[in-house]
């Protein structure tokens, strides 16, 4: 049996009752370490679970997903995924590839991002498609992620962005030689991710485009969810460049349409004049 557990946000103790007992009944245990983090370290997850645990990284999974799977139609075998397993599309790879082996597996799923997000007030229901945003680089600055949310937007939609991360990859240069060395890991901040949403901003200001998103729209930055640090800023666009949420694992959260309520609750968390922008649309509507 193939196992897919997820983990929860936090840390070790997120695992649920159900998960734990799997990971314990299983003979070989990998950890996915590359589409999102814990607070804690792969050693006090096994301390934890008293198991020792195999490091997943990208490869393994979409690359050596064979090995993954060895033996696991005659011995159990679990994958454990930070948050929910399918939080991320690429496990369902993995599923494919076990059906197709004719290998059973379970799933046995955990909080996520996608549901914990609701903490900052915003209601799940008024939510759009989620969007990426991805470390930018001298020659590769994509946009494709701001049309989104201006289309949620349109809609009266919240975005949920979720941050790059860049875990065990390589420098161009040392890809291009081929040797095995890996650049430092790096998590995108809220900060960040507000810097560039404003540039694409101030870019096609300058190009005369009509903006569904400006550096007066409010948004909300949350960063570990889960954890007992976990922290939640309301905030325009603009004020989050400068807002420092401390370590990963950083959310950014672009509003639509907002109910009372949901104003109501963003003021628990919100910057000074953070929604003094705010305009009504009708008697129980309003938009930054």
């Amino acid at each position: 049996m193939l196992y897919l557990i997820g983990l929860g946000l936090g840390d070790a103790a997120d695992i649920t009752v159900k998960g734990l007992e799997a990971v314990r009944s299983c003979s070989r245990v990998y950890l996915e370490a590359y589409t999102s983090i814990l607070t804690v370290g792969k050693e006090a997850l096994e301390e934890y679970y008293g198991k020792q645990l195999i490091l997943a990284d990208r490869d393994l999974v979409e690359q050596g997903a064979d090995e993954i799977l060895k033996d696991a139609d005659v011995t159990d075998v679990a994958f454990l995924v930070v948050g929910d397993p399918f939080g991320a599309t690429t496990h369902s790879d993995l599923v494919l590839r076990a059906v197709n082996a004719g290998i059973p597996y379970r799933v046995i799923h955990n909080a996520s991002i996608m549901n914990a997000v609701g903490c900052c007030g915003l209601q799940l229901y008024n939510f759009g498609e989620t969007v990426s945003l991805v470390f930018w680089t001298d020659t590769w600055r994509p946009e494709s992620f701001y049309d989104k949310i201006c289309k949620n937007r349109t809609a009266g939609m919240h975005t949920l962005c979720l941050l790059d991360i860049k875990v065990k990859e390589q420098s161009i240069e040392n890809m291009m030689r081929g040797k095995k060395i890996y650049e430092p890991p790096r998590f995108m901040t809220v900060s960040q991710a507000a810097d560039q949403l404003i540039q694409i901003i101030q870019r096609r200001r300058e190009q005369g485009e009509e903006l569904g998103v400006t550096e007066d729209t409010v948004c909300v930055g949350v960063a570990r969810l889960g954890a007992d640090d976990q922290q939640i800023r309301a905030a325009t666009l603009h004020q989050l460049v400068s807002c420092d949420l401390g370590a990963p694992l950083h959310s950014l959260i672009v509003t639509g349409r907002l109910h009372p309520l949901e104003v109501d609750m963003l003021q628990v968390n919100a910057e000074p004049n953070a929604l003094q922008h705010l305009k009504e649309i009708d008697s129980s509507t309003c938009t930054s």
